[in-house]
């Protein structure tokens, strides 16, 4: 063996070097006994995130907004098209008769007007005008509460002007408000104001021991039931409309009042409610709707679809925008008021002028629409509010000066209706939540009908299924990229990613036994493809028993998560605005969740060669999994853990958890429910492990039981008994115990 001998020229002693040796043997000697220390799981250092180092997909997070906002483009482009080829007033009339019909096949259509029955619950005299405290009824037991402002010295009927109120939880109180409303009256407009739903007193959640509502804010008291009446194919709006269209029948049943001559202002929500009412009631001669005239595509662009009331069930893909609320009424005069940075865009409300204004031509009448706009935020300025009184007074035929006068405001309490401050705690009656369930009862009824005949429902409810979720048949031909690996003992993970439904890629983690079954799991969990790939976690108990198995993150789990939008609709860390804006074009998040879980399926069976393929999922992700295996038959058997029992469930409960909403399908109960879609699994082997009740509960036992209950008799009566199996109450820790029978 040759040695080298080493030559020191110029450095430190030997004894420096001696020193320097030591050290070192000690810093080895620490980092064996730290690597000893060290526990054998060494999964934290483990980095499972699949997309972390892709700058193509930094913006993951809003893979769903991004795709449902593409898919609202094109339908909102088609209608702008189809609208540019009207030329004359004969195709625009059928046009108008088009977006009625539309408008009321969408909010469902009310019964015969039924009796006002209006209390005046006091009079309060004020300078120059009195005010009329009142309570009616816009349906049988639903009150409303407003004031009706009467202008002294009346000699002949008044036009009158139904003025809608904005988000507020006070309503017209707030002084933003009051501020029109009285320049109004001091002008010789009658004016009846009112509460909206969930607004002054008349909140829906009304809790006793706070005196405000359990929910939040008028935005959230708006779009907590909006889910519970989309689930039957119908929109909160109804509501709002119909609150309004009552309005003005109290306010031309006041001799003080010429019904000829009326007239409907609001801001922000009071202009979205102004747009609608003006567009269903043919009595409403002019409309000043402001802060909110804008467009669908400008409002997704920016801010994203705002509250329950401002989205109909399927309004986007039925050709609804917000010109389109417009020219149902044209040639009927409309004032659009706008400022420039209100965050309902204004390049959206010119654009919207620009439309209708073209119709306005078309009807030769162009001096019936007209655009105020000013410098400022979302809300008022005195530029655009006596914009309005000129054009109430020009078009309502008023004459006078239009200048803003100065207003003493009202105090809460002048303006107070019922004894308490609040219907819920005065007079009781109906709510939304009470009205819905009404509707719902008969779509309750229809299901336990069709049930009876099982072959023939089960076949409807995979066709229904298909087309109220919006599930489209994915691409099979797409291939994964694989991005790392790990070792583990027994088994691996790899890392891979491949296309989803459109331009946003699918993370996944796949788990490779050492010694496999050919058989795959795909393992869907609410928290995304981390949420159980720790060692020891019930994805490692399935791979040793060598069942290949896939954890993806669908769009708003995991790397796809939630993303930037929340909206005025954000509930418990939800964004509702997000399920409203899929509600609008006709899709779901289910219905999209369900078509990538099909493709992975599809990509354990075909690519990674498994014979079959099972299906996990865990609480909400449940009616994604149910709605891809009725879609597809590649999941040969199905373990939900933690569902909740039905969307049945959502609609009977006055409180559910907000944590369903993406889970929920828009109009599902007109047709079928999630009981339903497991019977239509039948004969293939299905688990259900701690069902719960719609707040992810066990506490409402009976309606679980129910639930339950329709798919026992599914599965008796489809001879497949044996196939099912239950796990009632608390789920079992244990994944042998969990999964053991199941997996047999």
């Amino acid at each position: 063996m040759q040695t080298k001998t080493i030559k020191i020229i110029e450095g430190p002693s030997v004894k420096g070097i001696s020193i320097l040796l030591s050290n070192t043997r000690r810093i080895l000697l620490l980092l064996l006994v730290s690597i000893s220390l060290m526990p054998k799981n060494l999964s934290a250092q483990e980095d499972l995130n699949v997309l972390g180092r892709w700058l193509k997909y930094s913006d993951a997070s809003n893979s769903l907004y991004n795709h449902i906002s593409s898919e609202a483009f094109r339908l909102l482009n088609l209608r702008e098209e189809s609208v540019s080829r009207l030329h004359t007033t004969g195709e625009w009339q059928i046009m108008q008769n088009n977006i009625k019909a539309t408008i009321w096949d969408i909010v469902g259509p009310f019964n015969e007007k039924t009796p006002l029955n209006p209390k005046i619950t006091g009079k309060i005299k004020k300078d120059g005008y009195r005010i009329e405290n009142v309570i009616y009824e816009s349906l049988p037991g639903f009150y409303v509460t407003a004031s009706l402002f009467i202008p002294d010295n009346i000699k002949k009927p008044a036009p009158g002007i139904l003025f809608c109120s904005g988000h507020s939880d006070i309503a017209y109180r707030r002084p933003l408000y009051q501020q029109p409303l009285l320049n109004l009256v001091k002008k010789g407009f009658v004016v009846l104001a009112f509460d909206p739903l969930g607004q002054g007193e008349r909140l829906q959640y009304y809790d006793p021991e706070t005196g405000k509502s359990a929910i939040g804010s008028s935005t959230k008291e708006h779009s907590y039931p909006s889910v519970q009446t989309a689930l039957i194919g119908q929109s909160v709006g109804r509501y709002f409309i119909w609150d309004g269209i009552r309005g003005i029948d109290y306010l031309v049943s006041r001799k003080e009042v010429d019904p000829e001559r009326i007239g409907v202002h609001g801001l922000s929500g009071g202009g979205t409610q102004t747009a609608y009412i003006s567009a269903m009631d043919e009595r409403v001669n002019a409309s000043a709707p402001a802060g909110y005239i804008t467009t669908f595509s400008r409002l997704i662009e920016s801010i994203g679809v705002q509250d329950g009331e401002q989205n109909f069930y399927h309004g986007i893909i039925r050709g609804i925008d917000h010109a389109g609320f417009i020219e149902a009424r044209i040639p009927k005069p409309t004032l659009i008021m706008a400022t420039t940075r209100d965050f309902f865009n204004i390049e959206g409300s010119r654009e919207s002028y620009k439309e209708v204004k073209r119709v306005y031509d078309i009807f030769g009448k162009p001096g019936n629409i007209e655009l105020t706009e000013d410098d400022e935020g979302h809300g008022y300025t005195q530029i655009n509010r006596e914009a309005m009184y000129a054009f109430f007074r020009k078009h309502l035929q008023l004459d006078g000066p239009s200048e803003e006068a100065e207003v003493e405001y009202l105090t809460e309490e002048e303006l107070q209706k019922t004894p308490t401050g609040q219907l819920a705690s005065s007079l009781g009656g109906e709510t939304v939540f009470t009205l819905n369930l009404k509707e719902a009862d008969k779509y309750f009824r229809n299901l336990q009908n069709a049930r009876k005949d099982i072959k023939s429902h089960t076949e409807n409810v995979k066709l229904s299924a298909r087309l109220l979720s919006g599930y489209r048949d994915p691409s099979l031909s797409d291939k994964p990229v694989f991005t790392g690996r790990y070792q583990r003992e027994g088994y691996n993970i790899e890392k891979y990613f491949i296309k989803g439904e459109g331009e946003y890629v699918l993370p996944f983690l796949l788990f490779r036994p050492d010694v496999s079954n050919d058989k795959g799991i795909i393992y869907l969990h609410s928290e995304g493809k981390e949420a159980e790939a720790a060692e020891g976690g019930e994805i490692e108990w399935l791979t040793k028993q060598g069942f290949t198995v896939i954890a993806p993150d669908l769009t708003g789990t995991g790397e796809l998560g939630k993303g930037s939008l929340k909206g005025d609709a954000f509930i418990q860390n939800i964004s509702y605005n997000l399920w409203f804006t899929a509600m609008q074009i006709g899709r779901s998040i289910t219905g999209i969740q369900a078509a990538d879980i099909v493709k992975l399926s599809h990509l354990l069976n075909e690519f990674f060669e498994k014979e079959q393929v099972y299906g996990v999922a865990n609480n909400e992700l449940s009616p994604a999994l149910l709605h891809a295996a009725a879609m597809d038959q590649v999941i040969t058997r199905v373990m939900l853990v933690k569902p909740y029992s039905s969307y049945s469930s959502i609609v009977k409960s006055r409180f559910y958890n907000p944590l369903f909403v993406h889970s929920l399908v828009p109009g599902a109960l007109t047709e079928y429910d999630l009981p339903d879609l497991a019977v239509a699994l039948a004969p293939r082997k299905m688990s259900l492990a701690g069902v719960t009740d719609c707040n992810g509960k066990y506490d409402d036992t009976e309606t679980i039981e129910e639930d339950i209950a329709v798919i026992k008799n599914g599965f008796r009566n489809l001879g497949a008994t044996g196939q099912l199996h239950i796990i009632q109450g608390e789920t079992a820790v244990n994944p042998s115990e969990l999964y053991g029978e199941w997996v047999k």
